[in-house]
């Protein structure tokens, strides 16, 4: 479920692509800090945009450098550290934990097992520093697998996916917690059907549980998955535009209303080339 929120990058200067690569490799920089250096390779394009937002809103001081590291040994590149970055550092770990086990729990994965296992300690560090929060991702997770043992409808696993992101996103209880908690869920929504929407091909040659089974074969299905996205991104700007927002917000918007489609677009135009030449010419003559 990761991955999809992300920039568009010829939607910004190169100013904006390298305050955005400087947060990215501040996060990188703090879970190695926090972590170790293997847990640099957990890190997630969507709680970069987690780091921005809530830097924006909070407006933290910074410390700004720049270094090599072992994953870019050649040139020097900057970085962006401060506190919100340990908070998102800390919400990468318990996301790509339990990431890891679903894998094991889904596919048997021995991989996903084994990237558990190397998660475990950390993941019970982030525990300690957030017990409410931990607890609320291990019951939405439950929660989330037992729907999709009944192959309940979309919006069962949808719905807990959104809980899940809007308990991350309320980084605070102030003023602000549920206007956040709101963009969070809406973007746990989108996440969730888009991961589903990706999968779907996979899960229906395993006979795996993906919940648009039982819409995949509907005529309107493209457009239906288009207009739920659409719907799903519609609301978490507009919360999101409520929140009294200056600075990267050009980088903010710019995942929003363009990154977050990208893999998406990508997905479609793949599919359409894929597709066997005859559907495609007996599309193009109705």
């Amino acid at each position: 479920m990761f991955g999809y929120v992300t920039i568009a990058p010829e939607g910004l200067s190169q100013e904006g692509r390298d305050r955005y690569r400087a947060c990215y490799c501040g996060l990188c920089r703090t879970l190695g800090r926090r972590y170790g250096s293997l847990s640099r390779l957990t890190l997630s394009y969507d709680l970069t945009f987690l780091f921005l937002l809530l830097n924006s809103l909070y407006e933290p001081g910074e410390e700004s450098a720049q270094e090599r590291c072992a994953l870019h040994p050649l040139k020097p590149h900057a970085y962006v550290c401060n506190e919100i970055a340990d908070y998102c550092a800390d919400m990468n770990i318990a996301l790509s934990y339990h990431k890891c086990l679903d894998n094991w729990q889904d596919d048997r994965s021995l991989l996903g097992r084994g990237e558990a296992a190397l998660l475990e300690k950390a993941y019970q560090q982030v525990k300690s520093r957030y017990p409410e929060k931990c607890g609320q991702l291990e019951n939405c997770l439950s929660e989330i697998r037992q729907v999709e043992m009944q192959e309940a409808t979309l919006d069962g696993a949808a719905n807990l996916t959104a809980q899940m992101l809007g308990v991350i996103y309320r980084y605070r209880d102030d003023y602000w917690a549920d206007t956040l908690a709101k963009v969070g869920e809406c973007m746990g929504r989108f996440i969730y059907l888009m991961d589903a929407y990706e999968d779907l091909p996979a899960d229906l040659r395993k006979k795996r549980y993906n919940p648009l089974t039982g819409y995949h074969q509907n005529e309107d299905y493209e457009a239906f998955v288009h207009q739920s996205l659409m719907m799903l991104i519609a609301e978490c700007t507009e919360a999101f535009e409520t929140l009294p927002l200056v600075k990267d917000m050009d980088i903010l918007r710019n995942i929003l209303y363009g990154g977050c489609w990208m893999r998406y677009h990508a997905l479609k135009k793949r599919r359409e080339k894929d597709k066997p030449a005859v559907v495609r010419e007996g599309k193009g003559m109705q």
